[in-house]
């Protein structure tokens, strides 16, 4: 689960191993080897991973299915509008809209 997570988060990122490495200070085949579930990152890196991703670590390890967006640093006019739009894409996947 950590292994298809990270792997599909550096994708959508446009990251390649090596990039996700540099941002991570660890090497390339350590990313690698995280991708093919053949090790697991540290308690730490999965912290700075999720920090990177703007996820919560408990999606990173597959124990809660939906991500999480921190707005804690918007004001109330930017919240009410991410609000409204989360909103609008929900209607959009309806099938009563």
């Amino acid at each position: 689960m950590v292994a298809d997570r990270i792997k599909d988060l550096r994708e959508k990122n446009e990251l390649t191993q090596t990039a996700l490495a540099k941002k991570l200070n660890v090497t390339r085949s350590s990313v690698n080897a995280w991708e093919m579930g053949t090790s697991v990152p540290s308690t730490a890196l999965i912290v700075d991973i999720a920090k990177l991703f703007h996820i919560s670590t408990d999606y990173l390890l597959g124990i809660k299915e939906t991500s999480t967006l921190d707005i804690s640093y918007l004001n109330e006019k930017e919240t009410m509008l991410v609000y409204s739009m989360v909103e609008y894409f929900k209607s959009l996947k309806s099938p009563y809209s």
